[in-house]
């Protein structure tokens, strides 16, 4: 692949990444509640995701959403069920993880990443957005395509980390400030949480546009 491809590709990545999204609060929400540790993971586990995204573009399995809708919304509404269950834990979550080091143990570092890697795989409209930007920056005579679109989830993904890395260790702080408050608002960002999850299924559930 040629520089000027890459550079192309780039300024398309950081142009989408720096736009507030879904991923973002996200990673924002895992951060202020549980750290940047867990930010990190929710944040690794997004980009393996995307990974799985790139490597079903390169062998055309994305195409399939495309062909037959019912296999887009059973994706669409397992997707939706999981982040409602994810919404449903933190909202009986007794408190901020970032208080103590035994409610530490609620949340290991392994489980954060499978949940990032999960809502972002039971996210179709994902595939979608890798199937429609990665073949515009593609050439044949290139060489081989598995290989370009594989290069191009890792240019998405580095520029990820510098956008996100920037949120997580923003919203760390903020979540560090409410675990030293008292009252309700140690509770607050657990709150957030679930709200970001519940926010999130509602959108995948009833956005039915592709």
């Amino acid at each position: 692949m040629d520089w000027s491809t890459l550079l192309l590709f780039s300024a398309a990545c950081a142009a989408l990444t720096a736009t507030p999204g879904p991923d973002m609060l996200l990673i924002a929400s895992r951060s202020a509640t549980q750290g940047k540790a867990s930010g990190f993971a929710t944040l690794a586990g997004i980009q393996a995701g995307t990974y799985c995204h790139a490597l079903a573009a390169a062998f055309g399995l994305s195409q399939l959403f495309l062909a037959v809708p019912l296999a887009y919304d059973a994706v669409r509404y397992a997707g939706a069920a999981y982040l409602l269950y994810l919404a449903w834990k933190a909202f009986r979550s007794p408190g901020t993880s970032l208080a103590t080091t035994t409610s530490l143990r609620h949340y290991s570092i392994a489980s954060v990443f499978r949940q990032g890697l999960l809502t972002n795989l039971l996210n179709p409209k994902m595939a979608l957005f890798v199937l429609a930007l990665f073949p515009q920056f593609v050439h044949l005579e290139a060489g081989n395509v598995a290989v370009q679109i594989m290069v191009l989830a890792t240019v998405l993904n580095l520029i990820g980390i510098v956008v996100n890395g920037a949120v997580i260790l923003t919203a760390s702080r903020l979540g560090r400030a409410f675990s030293r408050a008292g009252g309700r608002l140690r509770r607050l960002p657990q709150f957030l949480l679930g709200t970001v999850f519940t926010g999130l299924a509602l959108k995948l559930a009833f956005d039915g546009k592709r």
